[in-house]
């Protein structure tokens, strides 16, 4: 899965890839929380803290460079990622993976693909690193210490629990954002 590397030697070449210490930081972050869900939870502690390091790959990516780089790969683009390309980066982030890393394991692939938005179809490692991206201790929201209690307990109910909560974020955002503009 890793072609002969070591952790600590991926965690350096993520590191040097990502290129920014606040992101790489993050990224090993989620690694750790993933891995400990994964424990409480049955779920392969290797893949968990595999995809919790490469999950950001493209994160930090220019707008344009998400959509080029997704349309040079043939990935398909919807309208909600074209207005919104920071969503591309979950999906490049997994090619990223397989062609940089040489991850070849589907379910870290299906893992870093699905850790932004969810899908209505989650593996326990997907719904393990969505969680973990979300959760993790340097996320700065009053619901966080609860969701992250939920998830020791009942993966699934936390990952419900967190979409929702996501959701209503954005909507309220959306709302403020169309109170500037009347």
């Amino acid at each position: 899965m890793l072609r002969n590397r070591s952790f600590s030697q991926l965690a350096r070449e993520v590191r040097d890839h990502i290129g920014q210490q606040h992101r790489y930081a993050h990224s090993i972050r989620v690694a750790r929380c993933a891995e400990l869900l994964a424990r409480r939870h049955g779920v392969d502690t290797a893949k968990a803290r595999l995809a919790g390091l490469l999950h950001d790959l493209a994160r930090l990516y220019a707008p344009e460079r998400l959509i080029a780089e997704s349309l040079a790969r043939g990935l398909q683009i919807s309208a909600d990622e074209r207005e919104h390309p920071t969503l591309l980066h979950a999906r490049l982030g997994a090619a990223i993976a397989r062609e940089r890393f040489g991850v070849d394991d589907s379910a870290v692939l299906s893992a870093i693909e699905k850790h932004t938005t969810g899908a209505q179809a989650m593996s326990p490692l997907d719904a393990v690193v969505y969680l973990a991206d979300s959760l993790e201790p340097e996320r700065q929201f009053s619901e966080r210490k609860e969701l992250w209690d939920l998830a020791l307990r009942d993966l699934y109910a936390a990952y419900r629990e967190t979409l929702a909560l996501s959701a209503r974020r954005r909507a309220e955002k959306a709302a403020r954002v169309q109170a500037l503009g009347a």
